[in-house]
Order: structure tokens, then sequence, then C-alpha cells
């Protein structure tokens, strides 16, 4: 599953255990997970909206940060590198990624392209380990 801004695939795994198995994998590449928003949680309290799972976990690398944000201050607005782990009606479960090359195709500057490439082969390699 791939679109403009991102890559992803359908896991055999529940809900929980693809969020779990989504932050292993992540820490093995060096990132934390600094925010998790429960999107279907929100809409169901501030809305009274049943929908199935659907939670956004944000992602940094320290080391990435900093080597953005050094290159081009005003990349902060692309951070921290979201992923998606949701259900769909059926009850199956995906897992959605950023695709961090966007910085190459938003700015100029060769160093966020590099970086881009590097954090999305990162990002590339914890979607194959799902």
């Amino acid at each position: 599953m791939e679109n403009r801004y991102g890559f992803g695939k359908t896991v055999s795994l529940s809900f929980d255990a693809a969020i779990a198995r989504v932050t292993e994998e992540l820490q093995k590449e060096g990132f934390g997970v600094l925010t998790e928003i429960d999107v279907a949680a929100t809409l169901k309290k501030k809305l009274g909206h049943d929908m199935p799972a659907y939670r956004i976990l944000g992602a940094c690398n320290p080391p990435f940060a900093k080597r953005a944000i050094e290159a081009e201050p005003p990349v902060g607005l692309l951070m921290p590198c979201n992923v998606v782990v949701r259900q769909d009606a059926q009850g199956t479960t995906h897992v959605e990624f950023m695709d961090p090359g966007l910085m190459a195709q938003m700015s100029d500057n060769p160093a966020l392209g590099d970086l881009g490439a590097e954090v999305r082969a990162k990002m590339q390699r914890v979607m194959a380990a799902l």
C-alpha cells in the first residue's frame, strides 16, 4: 500500500500487538515514540462518533531530528515521523508510515533530500519487520 505521502502494509496482528511491534521495531532503528494520539477515542469523546481503532504514533530519532533542524529550521513542521496503526471495518490491521522522502520534495536543500532517504530506508525496514 503506497500513496503520494506514505507507504504501509496490512499485518496479521491484532491492533494492540501491532502497536507493540511497531514500537519495538522503531526502537531497533533508533526511534522513540514521542506522541500517541488515539483518534478513535478522541472522536468518541468529542463527537460521540464510533470508529475502528486508529492511533497515530509520532516517532523521533534525535540525531536525525537534529540534522534536519540544523539544515532547515522550519522542517519541524514535517516532524515527527507519523506512523498510523489502524483497523478497518472488518477488523484487519494496517500500519502506514509518512514518507520521510517528502522533505526532499518540499525543499531545495540537498541535505534534507539525503536525510529523507536515510530515514525512509529505516522506516521501510520497520515495515518489512512487521
